[in-house]
């Protein structure tokens, strides 16, 4: 008997020192888990930076590495992480989709921005992305300021900012395009900013936002910053050095209005009397200098990163579009345009070490799209390549329609390589939607350089991996689409035959850096495949903050610093 007691007091003991014991590890663990929380909500950045280079394509990074300096993109990439093999997931990859894609985390069938512009069933009418006539133009009297993000169905990472901080943390919106500064401000922003040129030269906003421009706004334009940019434009460094690309003169790129022919140097203030004013500084490296000054100014007059709350500023630079456009991916204009953001980037860095402060903030560097190389100087080099006439395949549309049917009143609009048909009028023929399409679809997939089309019923109910199908589907807005959609062939574009454009799925558009540098980072790289919709929910759960409310998009782990 005194030996079962002396067991069972023994058992008693023991069990009571392992429930101590473990109640010991458990509350060491929540503790551990407090302080990592603790210490992530501590040490958040004060501000967030997103930068957008328009028209980047990511091989840009690796072919003019050699040029770049210590300070710029190369600081980035060897301080920061970067996802070496980053892609957009969508079709048409332009401008518009592409920056409200990185920041709502998701693809335009769910924020519904399809396009730069598109034909709007309800209205019927071809409708601008950041159109708002209810608005009012703020700092000058052009109605380019009449603008808002009305037509983004979904919110922003930078709304969420706005939400979470209780509207205390500011989110500030700078870009020569209108649409790449509102569409990433999102519908919470202090304020979004844009050039507007002509014979002004003057950053702008939209009454959406408020009624007159701030202080610091007024004096920059006031200033002589934007003037002096009206400046021979030549290359940074020796041309002769500039290895990694074509020929100066060639027959593949435009030619500005009063030049003969498209080489260095560029005299930019006695071409600007004939080409728009001060629009003629978009088409030059100094249309970035511009952007970078603004952001500075603004950094300064907003506060940005002052206090524990964080803030943001969304950065866009959109020449190294306009000068794709002009003069083609592998011209000497656009070697030295990226010879020289180089440089703009690294003064951002810099700026923002000594404003806000080394560790102090984060920034994320992405591109809205890439670009096809000219295809004239493609099939000069015997790679399948050529132009499609958008008008001439109207026309055959239109053509067949008649002969088929005997009425050229069924369609409502063609454009963005979408059909949309004129539901009432197959209403009054009697003609099924979905037996039209089809007949579409045939006609189509046998003119030249037509590579696939789809209808909506086939979208509707796609399931496929096949990655083009998913492109396609991931670009379908249900009420903004149109009934057919097509693709060129790759290397096949609807386009002036000189400079460069972009909107396919073909990896020239889709493959764009992404890089994130800073606080809360990890330092390396990846060449797992990642989308640009990953770019939100990494941030959000960097910033412990809500997701913007529709995101598909995944959180990039392996980038965020291990507390």
């Amino acid at each position: 008997m005194k030996k079962f007691i002396l067991l069972s007091t023994l058992s008693i003991f023991f069990l009571q020192c392992k429930t101590q014991d473990f109640s010991k590890k458990n509350e060491t663990n929540v503790a551990a888990k407090d302080s990592i929380i603790q210490n992530s909500l501590v040490h958040q950045p004060k501000l967030v930076v997103g930068v957008v280079v328009d028209q980047m394509r990511y091989d840009y990074l690796t072919r003019f590495w050699n040029h770049f300096g210590e300070e710029g993109f190369k600081k980035l990439v060897n301080e920061g992480f970067t996802c070496k093999n980053n892609h957009y997931n969508y079709i048409p990859t332009y401008t518009a989709p592409g920056h409200a894609s990185i920041y709502t985390g998701t693809s335009p069938k769910n924020h519904g921005i399809i396009s730069n512009s598109w034909y709007d069933k309800t209205s019927k009418k071809y409708v601008y992305c950041t159109d708002d006539e209810q608005q009012t133009s703020i700092g000058t009297l052009d109605a380019a300021g009449l603008m808002s993000p009305l037509r983004l169905q979904v919110t922003t990472i930078t709304d969420q900012n706005r939400i979470h901080t209780q509207f205390k943390g500011k989110t500030i919106g700078i870009a020569l395009k209108d649409r790449s500064s509102i569409l990433p401000a999102g519908h919470t922003a202090n304020a979004a900013y844009w050039f507007h040129g002509k014979e002004e030269g003057n950053f702008i906003t939209s009454s959406f936002y408020r009624n007159d421009l701030p202080q610091w706004v007024k004096d920059f334009n006031a200033s002589n910053t934007v003037q002096s940019y009206l400046k021979p434009w030549n290359t940074l460094k020796p041309i002769d050095t500039y290895i990694e690309s074509g020929p100066d003169d060639t027959d593949f790129e435009h030619v500005f209005e009063g030049k003969e022919r498209p080489t260095f140097p560029y005299d930019l203030e006695t071409l600007s009397k004939e080409n728009d004013g001060f629009d003629i500084l978009k088409t030059t490296p100094y249309g970035n200098n511009i952007t970078t000054d603004f952001a500075i100014a603004a950094i300064d007059g907003e506060d940005l990163g002052k206090d524990n709350t964080t803030d943001f500023l969304a950065l866009s630079y959109s020449s190294p579009d306009y000068i794709g456009h002009s003069f083609g991916v592998n011209s000497k204009e656009i070697q030295d345009n990226y010879i020289r953001l180089d440089q703009d980037i690294a003064r951002l860095i810099k700026n923002l070490d000594e404003k806000v402060g080394t560790g102090n903030y984060t920034l994320f560097l992405t591109a809205d799209h890439g670009a096809v190389h000219v295809p004239n100087y493609l099939k000069s080099k015997k790679i399948p390549a050529g132009y499609v006439s958008s008008r001439t395949m109207r026309k055959k549309i239109k053509q067949f329609l008649g002969e088929e049917y005997g009425n050229l009143d069924l369609l409502d609009h063609i454009s963005n390589n979408q059909i949309f048909f004129s539901k009432e009028n197959l209403k009054k023929k009697n003609i099924k939607a979905s037996d039209l399409a089809n007949e579409l679809k045939s006609f189509l997939i046998a003119q030249p350089h037509i590579y696939k089309t789809y209808t909506r019923n086939e979208i509707g109910a796609m399931s496929s991996n096949d990655r083009i199908m998913s492109f396609v589907e991931n670009g379908f807005h249900q009420q903004r689409s149109g009934d057919v959609v097509y693709l060129y062939e790759p290397g096949y574009i609807s386009y002036p035959e000189m400079g460069s454009t972009h909107g396919s799925p073909f990896t020239y558009d889709t493959h764009v850096p992404l890089i994130f540098y800073g606080n809360g980072i990890q330092k390396g790289q990846t060449f797992a495949k990642t989308q640009i919709i990953d770019i939100a929910p990494t941030l959000s759960a960097l910033l412990g903050i809500a997701f913007p409310s529709a995101i598909t998009g995944n959180v990039l782990q392996e980038v965020i610093e291990k507390k």
